[in-house]
């Protein structure tokens, strides 16, 4: 098992070469005027885009840009953001906790919501709850997570003043930036808990449950789904059908010894399932008004910010490449017979 992981594990750092291989040669399609905007730090800098264009060989050829690109990253530097208007490091620094305290608080609910929605469908087969929760999947599951997200926004936000927008209120911010207030991990929700400011965790909690549900809503479908059909296909098997003729109550028929295999077909849906949660956080980040990595690549998007845009690839790539090494060693946690030699 420990050499599987190691094998994986060298994997990354190759998958990472081939997806910036991908990325700056898609970038040679500009324009060399174009690439040259990405490094512009000021308006004034607008009018000697020739002098970037020199000093950064951006008429050169892929290969010359790509080793210095290469050499550059290697050093630490991944260049400057014009959105943020500083090195990108320093932004993600800054934006990645607050884009994964909305990851996490989205994260666990999905998987839980998704497999208990599932198995309770299953176990009601063909019943009215089980057709109710199969209409209800393929609505979640069909909806784009920005028109989940806008409804939120309008309805319950809009319309009702409930919740809010952002991290925090501004006077807050103000507050936070003034006072003694220690950062410990740059989530708020922690970070309040750590400080004793319980005004901060509640305020912070309250600002995550829209974003949150809006993902929840759409991502949790796609589980259930899943959960509900290897739910049936296990209930119809022998080792089942054995346990029930052995006297087993229901229960433990279902989540001592159905469950737990039922659970692989969801596990191997996680890779997938946090890359649509990933698209999500960026457009759910934007209409939020939540200040994380996605609103950050969003704008630059908008701005051809193709600095910001290499950097936030590269670490969507990091992060799926590690999550799809974390759903094979979860696949033994969940079924010991699977072994990787």
């Amino acid at each position: 098992m420990l050499n599987y992981i190691i094998r994986r594990s060298l994997q990354i750092p190759m998958v990472l070469f081939v997806l910036s291989l991908i990325i700056v040669g898609l970038m040679q399609l500009l324009t060399p005027q174009q690439r040259a905007a990405a490094f512009v730090k000021s308006d004034k800098q607008i009018e000697h885009l020739d002098q970037i264009i020199k000093k950064y060989h951006l008429d050169e050829g892929f290969l010359v840009q790509y080793e210095l690109w290469a050499r550059e990253v290697l050093r630490g530097n991944l260049g400057f953001s014009r959105i943020s208007k500083e090195p990108v490091t320093t932004t993600i620094r800054k934006r990645l906790p607050a884009s994964m305290e909305l990851a996490l608080s989205a994260f666990i609910p999905i998987v839980l919501v998704g497999v208990w929605l599932g198995t309770i469908a299953a176990t009601h087969r063909d019943g009215i709850l089980d057709q109710a929760l199969r209409v209800v999947a393929i609505i979640g599951w069909s909806l784009p997570t920005f028109v989940m997200a806008i409804w939120l926004v309008a309805w319950v936000y809009g319309g009702l003043g409930w919740f809010g927008i952002g991290r925090l209120p501004n006077s807050m911010l103000i507050d936070l930036a003034t006072g003694h207030f220690h950062r410990y991990t740059g989530m708020y929700t922690l970070d309040g808990l750590l400080n004793g400011r319980w005004d901060v965790f509640f305020q912070a909690l309250k600002r995550l449950v829209l974003p949150a549900t809006a993902l929840v809503i759409v991502v949790s479908a796609g589980i259930m789904r899943v959960m509900r059909s290897s739910m049936l296909d296990e209930l119809g098997k022998d080792y089942v059908r054995t346990a029930r003729a052995k006297g087993l109550m229901q229960k433990a028929v279902i989540y001592k010894h159905a469950w737990r295999n039922a659970l692989i077909p969801v596990i191997t849906m996680a890779g997938p399932m946090l890359g649509r949660m990933i698209g999500g956080i960026v457009v759910i980040e934007l209409i939020f008004n939540f200040p994380g990595l996605g609103e950050w690549a969003a704008k630059a998007a908008l701005q051809l910010d193709m600095t910001t845009l290499l950097a936030f690839v590269m670490l969507i790539g990091l992060i799926m490449a590690s999550a799809n090494l974390l759903v094979d060693i979860a696949y033994v946690i969940v079924d010991p017979r699977i072994r990787y030699e």
